[in-house]
């Protein structure tokens, strides 16, 4: 688990994920293995099934290797274990930007996860294509690995949900992040279609902040919660091109206390999956 030393921490900047020496080596490891075994990019590609720009972003260092490209790569070279090792050293998390890392690093381990969202779908909510969009309109453009890696990131992210069925998740999501649209109704819908499959897993809660609320608990910003497994409470803030990990127990208490009331000001679950369906079917 990260460090979470003093009152207030993580508070970073910059936040494209970088290149590290780790990743360089791992690509010098595989294109080292890939001539041994007399193949080049081209006849390489296709055996691990990513495409020959991948094959190439990845040896050259500047693409985190997805895990199933670990293990084809590993069996198709014949590396002895080799690949596999070089993995396990590499240091850049996949996709995730600096100021989150140490976040997703607790939230991996968080006995509960609350989490207020009034800016966009939360991630661990978001459809391939609602995502996408998101990094697709990025400014500074990203580049077509970049995009990748990044969605990639966050589509790992969403197992959590299914592979910690004991792990509690609560979402408060304002009600005009679906009424907006992002992405046209094609993605609307898709998007209310897969907050409804997740609303209906025993660990999950969904509830829907109605636009219909003058005024709520919440209107400080977004925010998230979790629980160690120690049951420390800590909560986390993000604004734009940053993000804040909070551990004064003052502090956290203040969250706390305002994510309870929005639990009570927010639709109840019955009634938020009611409306769900009802935008759902008016897009």
């Amino acid at each position: 688990m990260a460090d979470i030393g003093g009152s207030r921490s993580g508070v970073t900047s910059g936040g494209e994920p970088e290149p590290s020496e780790s990743l360089k080596a791992f690509g010098e490891v595989v294109k080292a293995f890939r001539k041994r075994a007399g193949l080049t990019q081209e006849e390489f590609a296709p055996l691990v099934r990513y495409s020959v720009p991948t094959i190439a972003s990845i040896e050259q260092g500047r693409r985190f290797p997805p895990a199933d490209f670990v293990e084809r790569a590993e069996v198709v070279l014949d590396a002895f274990g080799a690949i596999r090792g070089a993995a396990r050293h590499l240091s850049r998390r996949p996709g995730l930007a600096k100021w989150f890392r140490q976040w997703a690093d607790l939230e991996a381990e968080a006995v509960s996860l609350y989490t207020y969202e009034c800016r966009l779908v939360p991630g661990l909510l978001q459809t391939e294509a609602y995502a996408r969009r998101l990094f697709e309109n990025r400014l500074p453009p990203l580049g077509d690995d970049q995009v990748e890696d990044r969605l990639l990131a966050r589509l790992e992210r969403q197992l959590l949900l299914w592979q910690h069925p004991n792990t509690s998740y609560s979402f408060i999501v304002e009600e005009h992040l679906f009424r907006r649209q992002m992405g046209g109704p094609d993605v609307t819908r898709e998007l209310i279609d897969q907050v409804l499959d997740i609303a209906r897993l025993r660990n999950v809660e969904v509830q829907v902040m109605p636009v219909v609320r003058t005024g709520h608990a919440g209107m400080d910003g977004p925010m998230q919660l979790c629980e160690s497994p120690n049951n420390r409470w800590l909560g986390y803030c993000e604004a734009q091109e940053s993000g804040q990990l909070i551990n004064d127990p003052k502090v956290v208490s203040m969250l706390q206390m305002r994510y309870a009331r929005m639990r009570s000001q927010a639709l109840s679950l019955e009634d938020s999956v009611s409306l769900l369906r009802q935008m759902r079917g008016a897009v």
